[in-house]
C-alpha cells in the first residue's frame, strides 16, 4: 500500500472532508440508492462474530427458506415504485443448493422481463432496476447463469483487512472471499464488495481494506457501520463515533477513485444527525428499506433525506 495515505488519518476533519468532496465532485457521482431483500434468513454455518444470523449465535431474529418467486418479484416492483435504482436478493449461508440457485435464477428472467420501466417523477426519464445478489460463495459458472438470467451485479463483502479477517472469522478465510470476487468479475459482472467498520479493527486495517478492494477494481463499496446486536460475540462492542465513520468514508473515496461508495447498516443508529456529513465527505449511495436483520428509516423518510442530499450537492 503507498504510504502517503496514512498522511490522510492526521488531517483535520475539515480538511479531509474537502478533499473527499472534490475528489467526488470531479467524477461526477449520482446518487445509488439500493434495496435488498433478505431472501433466506438465518442457520447459517459460518462463525462471522458480527452476524446475527449465524447459527453459533442466538440473536433473536426471524428464521425461514428461501422466500418463493413470486414473493421476490412483488419486492422489487415495490423497490422500483420506492425509487430503488438496484435490487437485491440476499440469502444467509456461505453458498446455496441448486434447488436454491434455480429459484433464484429464475426469479431474475422473471424481473427483468415483467417489471415496467417507470418515469422518474422528477427527472421524466425512464427508470429500469438494476439486479444484483448476495448468495455467497458461488462458482463462475453459477455466476454466468445468473448474470444470463438478468443480474448485473454481484455483492460479496471482504469484511476488513487480511489481517484481521481472521479475528471475525474462523470457518471460511479471506482468500475465499477474494477468489468468489475474482470469479464474479471472470462471470462479467460488477461488483460491489466492503466490509463494516468498528469491529475493533485498527486504522491501519481500514486502509489495508481499501488498498485491497482498489486492486480488486471493484465497482461500489459499501461502508457498514457496526451495530452490535444481541446475542452475537460482538454485543458487547463499543459504537465508533459518528466522526471516525466520516473519516473512513471520506479516506475511502480519496483512495478509491471513481467507484460507488454506499453507506449501509449503520447509517442510522449510530451516524444519527450526522448522516448527511458522510455524503458531504465523499459517499454517494445508500441502502433504503432496512438491512438483513436491522430496520432502516422509513421510505418516505429516505426519500425526503435523498433530496436533501441532491440539493446539498448542488449549492454546497
Amino acid at each position: 500500500m503507498n504510504s502517503s495515505y496514512r498522511v490522510l488519518l492526521d488531517l483535520p476533519i475539515a480538511d479531509l472532508i474537502k478533499k473527499a468532496d472534490e475528489k467526488r465532485r470531479g467524477f461526477l457521482l449520482p446518487l445509488d440508492v439500493c434495496t435488498i431483500t433478505n431472501a433466506k434468513s438465518g442457520l447459517c454455518t459460518e462463525d462471522c462474530k458480527f452476524c446475527a444470523q449465524s447459527s453459533f449465535h442466538s440473536a433473536d431474529i426471524e428464521v425461514y427458506p428461501l422466500k418463493t418467486k413470486e414473493t421476490m418479484v412483488k419486492e422489487a416492483l415495490l423497490a422500483q415504485k420506492n425509487g430503488a435504482k438496484r435490487f437485491g436478493i440476499v440469502t444467509s449461508g456461505n453458498t446455496l443448493t441448486e434447488d436454491e440457485l434455480k429459484t433464484i435464477e429464475e426469479t431474475y428472467i422473471e424481473i427483468s422481463k415483467n417489471i415496467p420501466r417507470l418515469a422518474d417523477a422528477r427527472s421524466g426519464q425512464a427508470i429500469e432496476i438494476q439486479l444484483c445478489a448476495s448468495l455467497g460463495a458461488l462458482s463462475e459458472k453459477q455466476l454466468k447463469r445468473l448474470k444470463t438470467a438478468g443480474l448485473s451485479r454481484y455483492h460479496h463483502n471482504i469484511e476488513t483487512s487480511r489481517n484481521f479477517y481472521p479475528k471475525i472469522v474462523s470457518t471460511h478465510t479471506f482468500d475465499e472471499r477474494v477468489a468468489t470476487i475474482k470469479a464474479a468479475k471472470a462471470a462479467g459482472l460488477e461488483v460491489c464488495s466492503g466490509g463494516i467498520i468498528g469491529l475493533g479493527e485498527s486504522w491501519q486495517d481500514r486502509l489495508d481494506m481499501a488498498d485491497t478492494l482498489k486492486k480488486l477494481e471493484v465497482d461500489s463499496v459499501p461502508i457498514n457501520i457496526l451495530v452490535p446486536v444481541k446475542g452475537t460475540a460482538m454485543e458487547k462492542a463499543d459504537f465508533i463515533t459518528p466522526f471516525d465513520a466520516v473519516r473512513t468514508i471520506a479516506i475511502f473515496r480519496i483512495m478509491l477513485g471513481n467507484v460507488t461508495i454506499k453507506v449501509a447498516a449503520g447509517r442510522e443508529t449510530v451516524m444519527k444527525d450526522y448522516q448527511a456529513m458522510c455524503f458531504a465527505a465523499g459517499a454517494n449511495g445508500m441502502l433504503i428499506g432496512g438491512y438483513l436483520t436491522t430496520r432502516g428509516r422509513s421510505v418516505e423518510e429516505d426519500k425526503k433525506f435523498i433530496r436533501e442530499i441532491e440539493q446539498l450537492w448542488k449549492t454546497g
